[in-house]
């Protein structure tokens, strides 16, 4: 690999809030420009999983977090490098509003050069969205912003009105009309799954890439300025990888119950020499010839009747576990491994078993927020996102350590070679700590 400075088109979608349309104007942008034969590189700040399946469809490329709290500067920049050497376009999506969060979207943008174009729902509005553009644009010297797409907008009046407001430096790249046949489908915890939808998604791409067309302001539709991405320190980037999973089988979960899966943890876990194989909790009978298994997060309370009658599988997994081998239970993963689970109809079934406890959804409320887990294996960094309670559950051997809150984080529980706990994990933080989690009780 080329160690000198890379250029590549690049844009970071913004917005002043959360729901002002950023994942469909990123994926109506990524599907327009491959479909002029452009390779798109799209990537996704934050802990997300649903946004990134959407994402990866649309481009026809893989999709992968940023997010410098949970990865390090040095990976993302290192990701950001790899992507430039073959991509026409990178594409960033934020997430919440421009300078939530510590980092924010702003910092990873100001971090890399990368230029923000700050998407808004200008409904109800006209400039008035461009004074909060400006207050946007003007609120840190260090970030670039290269203009406003004005989404729902209501007429060319309506657009007028704002392009007319705005200062000459701060350009309206695009004013999209309002089409609910555009709007991607939802879920109570974000976005429905991208292969639940395939048919559907591929119809609202292109409808979509129509709608961009649509705009009498054509800055979006032209490539953005090149930046210069450079490689990453190779010390601390690249470090030297200890197989200490080699020649392991780790078998994953994955079907419309749990998906929840980064492509980076998949990364990491080869790079530690594993072998990664996929079974379905909901369909299989058995489970693969495996040394290892993780249960990710996802939608267990959407199948939870499947999920208790495929007793053969259970049964397995619960034969998996007397062996003392690794298995990490995250989050969706975790409520499988109780003993019950009540789902969003207020209907109890039986689980796995392998943890003691309950779970049960719990309506609208619901717990977030990145966390550090601190277990007896050393530290690695996380996040937690549910809709859910558990209870009745054993002493926890450690918890989670919230960002910026003093108060203990999510509980994490450890039984022969179970690691369970709500947090949802990003291996790379600590490629050591991860595999010693699947080793289990003999690491």
């Amino acid at each position: 690999m080329t160690t000198s400075v890379v250029h590549c088109p690049a844009l970071f979608l913004t917005a002043p809030a959360s729901n002002q349309g950023k994942t469909t104007i990123t994926a109506a942008l990524a599907r327009y420009f491959t479909n002029q034969g452009k390779v798109v590189r799209v990537f996704k700040t934050g802990p997300d999983y649903l946004d990134p399946q959407i994402l990866a469809q649309a481009s026809k490329q893989p999709v992968e977090q940023l997010d410098i709290w949970m990865a390090g500067e040095e990976y993302c920049q290192d990701k950001l490098y790899q992507a430039a050497q073959v991509a026409d376009l990178i594409l960033v999506e934020g997430a919440m509003g421009m300078f939530d969060g510590e980092p924010s979207s702003a910092d990873l943008a100001a971090r890399f050069g990368i230029p923000m174009a700050i998407v808004m729902d200008v409904k109800g509005m006209a400039q008035t969205a461009a004074a909060v553009a400006t207050g946007l644009a003007n609120f840190r010297d260090d970030v670039q912003v290269a203009g406003l797409i004005a989404n729902r907008c209501g007429s060319e009046r309506h657009a007028e009105l704002i392009r007319d407001a705005l200062p000459a430096n701060l350009p309206l790249l695009a004013t999209l009309k309002r089409d609910e046949e555009i709007t991607l489908p939802e879920r109570h915890l974000g976005l429905v799954q991208a292969d639940e939808v395939k048919d559907e998604l591929e119809i609202r791409f292109e409808a979509a890439v129509e709608w961009l067309k649509e705009t009498k302001d054509t800055g979006l539709l032209e490539l953005p300025t090149a930046v210069p991405f450079y490689p990453a320190n190779q010390v601390d980037a690249k470090q030297t990888i200890e197989q200490s999973l080699l020649g392991k089988t780790i078998a994953v979960a994955k079907d419309s119950a749990f998906s929840f899966i980064y492509d980076a943890n998949l990364i990491a876990l080869k790079s530690l020499g594993a072998n990664v194989v996929f079974f379905s909790p909901l369909h299989d009978q058995a489970l693969p010839d495996a040394d290892a298994l993780w249960l990710p997060g996802g939608y267990p309370e959407l199948h939870t009747k499947a999920l208790s009658e495929n007793t053969t599988m259970r049964q397995a997994i619960k034969d998996f576990f007397q062996t003392g081998k690794g298995i990490l239970a995250e989050c969706g993963g975790m409520l499988y491994s109780l003993d019950d689970l009540t789902d969003l109809d207020n209907q109890c079934y039986p689980m796995l078993g392998i943890l003691e406890g309950q779970g049960a959804m719990r309506g609208k409320r619901g717990c977030q927020g990145m966390q550090t887990a601190v277990i007896p294996q050393g530290e690695i960094r996380g996040h937690a996102h549910h809709r859910s309670r558990s209870a009745n559950t054993p002493e926890p051997v450690g918890y989670g350590r919230r960002q910026r809150h003093p108060a203990p984080g999510e509980a994490i529980y450890q039984q022969k070679g179970l690691t369970a706990s709500y947090l949802h994990l990003f291996f790379p933080s600590n490629l050591d700590v991860t595999a010693k989690i699947f080793l289990g009780k003999g690491n």
